[in-house]
């Protein structure tokens, strides 16, 4: 039988003791479960009305079971085993988490720089690729769905054959597809994307790719009814007040692989609690660490342990602790539970993402020369450019590292954070994300990590609507090869060029500080970058 173990100590503990007896007499839980969109107040309503329906997609997600499996045995038979997903935020953190646990492979294309996207089209003979998109409108995913359309065409394969779609019915992407031929699985329209870890978007791609997605849903399905229970050992309950509830506001998340089985776990939920709970100058900020040591924890954070499904209880002499464990799908479940709940303590809509638009639609100006220049001209040292947003902190910085820091100059040393977003290859350049661990050791306060564009679609929210206690240093850099995209008049350089702009010029405009460092020679500028932010000089 699937179990799920919470256990709280220090100020998590007593944020449990404080909240959950309220929890359970206002009926949160079954409520929940029961989809009322009237928990988390008049403003929230209309848009929680429409976005309910992952509390019961353990079964009505299981019509995908049998679909998906004919689909995968039809293409094993031509040979067909490798899957790309081209996703963003929630259509691709979850497979990447189910795959990755059930040790089957999966390529996870988020990233619309024009070298990873070009690294992805390799092995047509043996690839389906699985497009997601749950408004059927995301700029990403439909510049990736072209390139491919193109590169299997160019190879002569049909790309009918190799393109399943993933949307929500009745989108943009549904009716394009269906035109031409492709293969559609649409999915529940009453679950935001963030949340759709256990419908179509989850569970296309990774059963293709082999996961036993039937146990993922059978592991949700033995969980609903004690999540949905108005108990006070309710572990979704006591999840969601160990976040959010303690007091004063401990408004940092650690989320610490402890031994969990779930791998990436952290990433996914790091999605889930940051655009969820990220606004209205407030909210919860994920810190993902893949090891329990190396960084220091502040008196402002939370440690959340991911531990093995029978791991230990916390150690009640930590300050502030919550150990989750369990099976992953009882996790999703749990997880989503857990947030809705942290929602509704915080005050706020846990289901729209407000500042996620703004970041695009600066892209869109930038793109169609509608803004200015994101950022100030810079200055050169070496391989490095370095400009800046958001006031005139800087000084007469010349330098990398003189540049980094004046930005740290910027950091609150009480409440802040820095947050290292890298417009680079995911995996080509995976040791640069390193950086955050000597980073935070550096300045004694929680340093996060993402990939870009990735993390737009997560702690994105976060930067611009949580807490304005951030620092942020974003690093770009020119690609080797640009890519154009068929049937559009930019290229994929042109456009992650765009979204980083985009994405700085709204922060700056919220009154966050960002250093831009872009680079013009790949090795020689990202080693004196790392050099500069781990606190040296190159």
């Amino acid at each position: 039988m699937t179990s799920l173990s919470v256990a709280a100590a220090g100020a998590a503990a007593d944020a449990v003791a404080a909240h959950v007896p309220a929890l359970v007499t206002d009926r949160v839980a079954s409520r929940i479960f029961a989809q009322d969109p009237t928990l988390w107040g008049t403003a929230a309503e209309e848009e929680a009305a429409k976005r309910l329906s992952w509390v019961g997609l353990a079964r009505t997600s299981r019509h995908l079971v049998g679909e998906v499996s004919a689909l995968r045995d039809e293409l094993r038979e031509q040979g067909v085993d490798r899957v790309v997903l081209c996703g963003m935020g929630g259509s691709s953190l979850a497979p990447e988490v189910i795959c990755a646990t059930e040790g089957v492979p999966l390529v996870v294309l988020d990233s619309s720089h024009p070298d990873v996207v070009r690294g992805a089209t390799a092995d047509l003979e043996r690839t389906v690729v699985v497009v997601s998109s749950k408004s059927g409108s995301t700029v990403e995913t439909d510049s990736q769905r072209r390139v491919f359309e193109q590169a299997f065409t160019d190879a002569g394969i049909d790309p009918a054959t190799r393109i399943v779609v993933v949307t929500d019915p009745g989108s943009p992407l549904e009716e394009d597809a269906r035109a031409k031929g492709q293969r559609v699985v649409t999915a529940d329209p009453q679950v935001g994307g963030r949340y759709s870890a256990l419908t179509a978007f989850g569970l296309v791609p990774s059963g293709l790719a082999g996961a036993d997605i039937e146990a993922l849903l059978d592991d949700a399905e033995s969980v609903a009814d004690l999540l949905a229970e108005d108990d006070d050992a309710n572990p979704a309950l006591r999840l969601g007040a160990a976040m959010a509830g303690t007091a004063p506001l401990r408004d940092k998340l650690y989320l610490v692989d402890h031994g969990t089985e779930a791998k990436g776990l952290g990433d996914w939920a790091e999605q889930l609690i940051a655009e969820s709970t990220g606004k209205e100058g407030t909210g919860l900020l994920p810190v993902v660490l893949d090891s329990p040591g190396g960084s220091d924890v502040p008196r402002d954070a939370t440690i959340a342990r991911l531990v093995p499904t029978d791991g230990d209880e916390s150690d009640p002499a930590a300050p502030s602790t919550v150990d989750v464990g369990g099976s992953l799908g009882a996790q999703f479940l749990l997880w989503e539970t857990a947030t809705a709940v942290a929602g509704r303590l915080l005050g706020i809509n846990p289901f729209d993402q407000p500042d996620v638009e703004s970041a695009k639609q600066a892209a869109r100006d930038l793109m169609s020369g509608d803004a200015g220049t994101a950022s100030d001209a810079g200055v050169t040292d070496g391989p490095v450019t370095i400009s800046h947003l958001g006031g005139d902190w800087i000084g007469g910085a010349t330098t990398v590292a003189d540049a980094v820091a004046a930005l740290l100059g910027q950091l609150d040393p009480e409440h802040g954070y820095v947050a290292v977003m890298a417009y680079l290859d995911r995996e080509g350049d995976a040791p640069f994300a390193e950086v955050a661990d000597a980073l935070a050791e550096r300045v004694h306060r929680p340093v996060t990590f993402g990939w870009g564009p990735r993390f737009l679609h997560s702690t994105g929210q976060y930067h611009k609507g949580g807490p304005a206690t951030g620092v942020y240093v974003q690093v770009t850099e020119e690609p080797q090869q640009d890519l154009a995209v068929p049937g559009r008049d930019f290229t994929l350089g042109e456009f992650i060029s765009a979204q980083a702009g985009g994405d700085a010029q709204v922060l700056a405009d919220h009154g966050r500080p960002v250093l831009v460092l872009h680079l013009t020679d790949h090795e020689a500028g990202l080693a004196r970058v790392t050099e500069a932010l781990r606190g040296g000089h190159a």
